[in-house]
């Protein structure tokens, strides 16, 4: 069995349903042998981003595959690797590489060496022989500890190769819990705390330790926040839910992080990012993680908890068991006191909520398109800027996995491939991107790739006709130097790729038109609602 076929024989035998790439790699034809779908994008950023969503959707338990050629298709794949690398997302990247006579010497891209830093392994298949085990080590990484991208790089002249006696045997998942004795002084300083929040990170979802959450949070009468990551981990019409917190926050959040004594955080890095909360001082800090490197890295921590999110909870609920709950009954109006709280914060937001201003406001169609849509059966994200400060506050997540949240590196465009990943791993959901006349000219090329390849997404496009972020910044030099002024008719762009199009003015029709968008995914087309909006500043800080 030559190298190519066994690679595609390998992702057969570990699950992989989707092979994303962009030509020429000779792994995409023998994975449409396989009978492995294979998705071909416009650019591979995209195909990147399509992977990552794949992995988050399923927990890292579908790992999401992108392939592409040796030198240009590698050099172009370097942001979208990078990307899942800040986020933590478990991503199989195989590019071709030049023949391994060619590959230690410039100007050859090598990607083993040029993307070490931004994977969590890479590794080059030197010879065919070697194929089942870096393929096992590969895997390995991927199903175990911190998430990341994985890189395997087969040289040109390597893909030819006879692997000869092929054994491959599949990777499994392992998992690890926190000591003891730490589980017990936890549970203690949180049974006397008198004013607990949760911090719940995507490790909740990786670990699907939601359910745990949940138990701890109700038995212990604790608020529940989430980092943008996190969003969806906890319920956000649950009364004990305070909502998720980036660059932009709701006030409840804010108001009970800044009064906590002691902070939980599980399943987080507590990474100190312009797109994430701040932790305030002087609070006792316990930290749960999977990665020993998070640890008093960003946040100093008291007490700490090294494991898989799930196991961690699950040892704590029962550590609690034996300890009075005298401070479960005085917290009692909690959930009165967040509700109270989130009435007076979005009666402030109101205004812009329900605006029928025109040009439209960004908020308005947010709102609307939340009262329209099943949250049970939607996966929403955004993109960068603007769109992710506008939405992330407002939008509440019900079921877990029903948000793809992010906002590290926040590379423009990248909402586009998530949505589309998205709508492979869960085909029977509503899978929505949110973005703005920036973002969509890094990307937009890749809505062809979504009536291409049959991936029915809702493209919800806000257009100001500025890069409305950048206002502030630009507004002394309005007159020598219009770089923020942008302009674009893209619902006629999508009619042209053979997706449904429409450009909305009349706030009126909002409601109509998201309607009509819905209506074009569920009869198997891609739908972009391109919404002439104001060039809206105003994001929920405090």
């Amino acid at each position: 069995m030559q190298v190519t076929q066994a690679i595609a024989e390998i992702l057969k035998q570990e699950g992989v349903k989707f092979i994303i790439g962009y030509p020429v790699n000779p792994i995409i034809e023998a994975a449409a042998i396989a009978d492995i779908r294979t998705i071909i994008v416009r650019q591979e950023r995209v195909g990147l981003h399509m992977a990552d969503a794949v992995s988050r959707l399923s927990s890292g338990d579908d790992i999401g595959v992108f392939v592409m050629q040796h030198g240009p298709g590698a050099e172009n794949a370097f942001g979208g690797v990078a990307q899942a690398y800040s986020e933590s997302v478990p991503l199989l990247v195989i590019p071709a590489g030049y023949q391994r006579r060619l590959a230690h010497y410039y100007p050859n891209f090598n990607s083993t060496l040029n993307m070490q830093h931004v994977t969590k392994s890479a590794e080059p298949v030197t010879m065919g022989k070697a194929l089942p085990e870096v393929m096992r080590r590969a895997f390995w990484q991927l199903r175990n500890g911190r998430g990341g991208p994985v890189l395997v790089e087969v040289p040109l002249d390597v893909f030819r190769e006879d692997v000869g006696d092929f054994n491959y045997v599949p990777s499994y998942k392992a998992r690890s819990t926190p000591d003891p004795e730490s589980v017990n002084e936890v549970a203690a300083v949180l049974a006397s705390a008198e004013r607990p929040v949760i911090y719940a990170g995507q490790g909740v979802h990786y670990a699907k330790a939601w359910d745990a959450l949940k138990t701890l949070a109700e038995t212990w009468q604790i608020p529940v926040t989430t980092s943008l990551e996190g969003k969806s981990a906890f319920p956000e019409d649950h009364p004990l839910a305070l909502g998720s917190g980036g660059r932009a926050i709701p006030k409840p959040v804010h108001e009970f992080l800044q009064d906590a004594d002691v902070i939980l955080g599980i399943g987080c890095s507590f990474a100190l990012t312009a797109f994430g909360v701040q932790m305030p001082k002087g609070k006792t800090i316990i930290h749960a993680t999977l990665d020993a490197k998070d640890l008093n890295k960003d946040v100093p921590a008291q007490h700490v908890l090294l494991g898989d999110a799930k196991l961690t909870l699950e040892s704590l609920n029962t550590a609690l068991e034996g300890h009075p709950k005298d401070a479960v009954v005085a917290r009692a109006d909690v959930p009165a006191q967040i509700a109270a709280i989130k009435a007076d914060w979005l009666e402030t937001w109101m205004p812009k909520l329900t605006s029928n201003a025109a040009p439209i406001s960004p908020y308005r169609v947010i709102w609307e398109l939340k009262q329209r849509v099943d949250p049970e059966n939607t996966v929403i994200t955004h993109d960068a800027g603007s769109p992710r400060d506008q939405l992330s506050p407002f939008w509440e997540s019900t079921r877990p996995l029903s948000y793809i949240g992010w906002g590290k590196t926040t590379q423009l465009g990248y909402g586009l491939g998530l949505a589309m990943g998205a709508k492979l791993a869960r085909p029977e959901a509503l899978c929505i991107n949110v973005w703005g006349d920036a973002a969509i000219g890094f990307t937009g090329m890749d809505f062809e790739t979504a009536v291409r390849e049959r991936i029915p997404i809702l493209s919800i496009l806000f257009n100001n006709f500025s890069m409305a972020i950048e206002l502030p910044i630009m507004q002394v030099a309005t007159e020598k130097y219009r770089s923020t002024d942008i302009s674009g008719h893209y619902a006629d762009m999508a009619k042209a790729f053979g997706g449904y199009g429409e450009r909305i003015t009349d706030p009126d029709e909002i409601t109509a038109a998201i309607e009509r968008g819905i209506a074009a995914t569920e009869r198997g087309q891609p739908a972009l609602l391109e919404f002439i909006t104001e060039q809206e500043l105003a994001i929920s800080t405090f």
